[in-house]
């Protein structure tokens, strides 16, 4: 059995530190999904060392599109949309007319990527009410990666409704499920598995509350902002920052914050993070499978507002190689027990469960089975090593950290669940 949280681990020969199990995406580095659970894999220790010694000599695997050979230096144009450079004033004039009853209704669905989010709108005759007044729809699953085109029906199963930011009331959002062709789920669509999880610990009230990181990227690749060809001033002005000279496209994020707001997200905060032009918004507390389904909304929601000041938001967990922050979704968890008095106890006893399935929750909760997670979680940067498993109390670097004013009202905030649980609104609450 793995040993308990709080105590020393197994050695490797020669390295003083625990043996861990991370799954084998992680491992061989190749494409796909993972497969879990993991199994050991004979010959961890010395891919462990080749890892550690690549990072320390500043070899990390680069951004797979974010535009910008970052090892060199040297940067490549992106590809980006010239539709926020069109006059709004002419849109404008056009998105004022009447529409009568009939209302616009944008369903919102996870593509293949298990990542990227894709939307398409249709015309009611009505203002639906609730979510079972909006129809199933349908579409092409070969061109998002879901579907072979001899067979590419998929259905959209509507889940959950929002106020349209865009396009205004009485126009809708609508969050959806995605079922193939033969009615069985998506591989992509873990919310029907989450929401079978969340159903059977209702009774224990699971509340979360998500820390979203994100970058901002501008048409060149860089974070939004950034010379051309340099570099900002190091980081420690930024955090909270306010000025020209330590804020980098609040525009956007305000903007982002008040559409997330009128379309009845719960948004509950944002702030600008410790590299520029990285920022962050928290989501909840909401409880249960409503988590996802908002986290997911106020995604949707930032990529469009981007699209209109013609900027690229990217949840790649590191952007920037070298000494500069990363970015993650933190997961603050608790159930009923633990929000109650003497609730640190049960907080423990769930720590204890979590650190026995670290490697397996490592490669749940990053789309690529643990590599991108790789990159990050260094033990540097304010994160966790990725393969080692810690809590503490105030402790930024590990991968628990329990507040000390949490820790005397017994409420957790839990870091493992976050280093970047984006290919799912699922994987870091399903563990949980």
């Amino acid at each position: 059995p793995p040993p308990r949280w709080g105590q020393p681990g197994a050695r490797l020969a020669g390295e003083g530190r625990r043996e861990p199990t991370l799954c084998r995406l992680l491992h061989q580095l190749g494409s796909g999904r993972p497969t879990l659970p993991p199994a050991p894999l004979p010959g961890w220790g010395a891919y462990k060392r080749r890892r550690r010694s690549s990072w320390a000599a500043g070899g990390e695997r680069q951004h797979r599109g974010a535009g910008l050979l970052r090892g060199q230096g040297l940067s490549i144009t992106m590809s980006v949309s010239h539709s926020s450079k069109l006059n709004k004033v002419v849109r404008d004039q056009y998105m004022r007319l009447p529409q009568g009853e009939r209302v616009l209704v944008t369903y919102v669905w996870i593509d293949g990527s298990g990542e990227g989010v894709r939307c398409k709108t249709r015309t009611m005759d009505q203002e639906p009410k609730c979510i079972e007044d909006v129809p199933e729809w349908n579409f092409d699953g070969s061109s998002t990666d879901q579907a072979e085109g001899s067979n590419s029906d998929m259905f959209l199963i509507p889940v959950r409704m929002f106020r349209d930011p865009f396009c205004l009331d009485p126009n809708k959002l609508v969050l959806c499920e995605v079922l193939k062709y033969n009615r069985k789920h998506a591989e992509t669509n873990l919310r029907n598995t989450c929401k079978k999880v969340m159903d059977l610990v209702k009774d224990s009230h699971p509340w979360f509350g998500m820390e979203q990181e994100y970058t901002l990227l501008g048409i060149n690749g860089h974070p939004y902002g950034w010379p051309d060809n340099g570099f900002p001033g190091p980081q420690g002005p930024y955090y909270c920052g306010v000025g020209a000279d330590k804020v980098y496209g609040r525009d956007i994020v305000e903007s982002h914050y008040k559409a997330c707001i009128y379309a009845g997200v719960k948004i509950c905060g944002t702030n600008a993070e410790v590299m520029p032009s990285q920022w962050e918004f928290q989501v909840g507390p909401c409880e249960g499978i409503e988590m996802g389904d908002h986290l997911w909304m106020a995604r949707f929601i930032l990529h469009r507002v981007c699209e209109d000041f013609g900027v690229v938001a990217t949840l790649d967990p590191k952007p920037m190689t070298g000494n500069w922050n990363g970015a993650g979704c933190h997961t603050n968890y608790s159930t009923e027990d633990m929000r109650k008095e003497g609730g640190l106890k049960c907080i423990e006893a769930a720590i204890e469960k979590l650190s026995k399935r670290h490697d397996y929750h490592i490669c749940v909760y990053d789309p690529r089975g643990g590599r991108d997670n790789s990159r990050r979680l260094t033990g540097h940067h304010e994160t966790s090593s990725i393969f080692e498993f810690s809590a503490g109390v105030a402790n930024r670097g590990a991968s628990i950290r329990i507040p000390a004013k949490s820790a005397r009202m017994a409420v957790a905030t839990s870091r493992t669940a976050g280093p970047r649980p984006t290919a799912t609104r699922m994987l870091s609450q399903r563990p949980l």
